[in-house]
């Protein structure tokens, strides 16, 4: 994570990382990698779920979001984790998850795609075969809010691919 200072010289906190990697699936969890693709409203459009609105998907719930700094904390635990285990769309590198706050926007890449951090993603029973006795507390954000997961709205379409940079903005 790294941190900027605004022009003016007046502080402003302004997380840079990257997008690690961008993951769908037909419905259902693991999701996996593909090089990127085109976010609308929605979400990813190369993406499904198993269970539609409102448990996953919509407007608010368009992106989720999950850490390689996160996985590399639940792997260090002993539990099973990798980039769309936990049926996350986007990866990110050298953000943590802790540091974010609902409302923050997050840029991705040059061509215009603003997402907008709505809610955690709170863990379920789909995911806890990846975790010792079935913990999914583990990555709950009562439990553990650094390695929970988060979702996020569009506010700008565009194109997402692994390698973009990532920036977020405070509200």
């Amino acid at each position: 994570m790294h941190t900027q200072e605004r022009p003016s010289g007046s502080p402003r906190a302004e997380l840079v990382g990257s997008v690690a990697s961008v993951n769908v699936s037909h419905g259902g969890v693991p999701k996996r990698p593909i090089p990127g693709g085109w976010v609308d409203r929605l979400g990813l459009e190369a993406d499904a779920h198993e269970e539609p609105e409102p448990i996953h998907g919509g407007v608010d719930q368009a992106i989720s979001i999950y850490s390689v700094e996160s996985i590399a904390r639940v792997v260090a635990d002993g539990h099973r984790a990798f980039p769309g285990a936990f049926g996350e769309n986007l990866t990110l590198s050298g953000i943590e998850l802790g540091e974010l706050r609902i409302g923050d926007r997050l840029t991705i890449g040059d061509d215009g795609l603003v997402l907008a951090l709505t809610a955690r993603a709170e863990p379920c029973q789909t995911i806890a075969h990846w975790f010792i006795e079935r913990r999914i507390a583990r990555i709950s954000s009562k439990v553990n809010p650094a390695d929970a997961r988060w979702y996020a709205s569009v506010l700008s379409e565009g194109p997402m691919a692994t390698g973009d940079p990532v920036k977020v903005l405070r509200r």
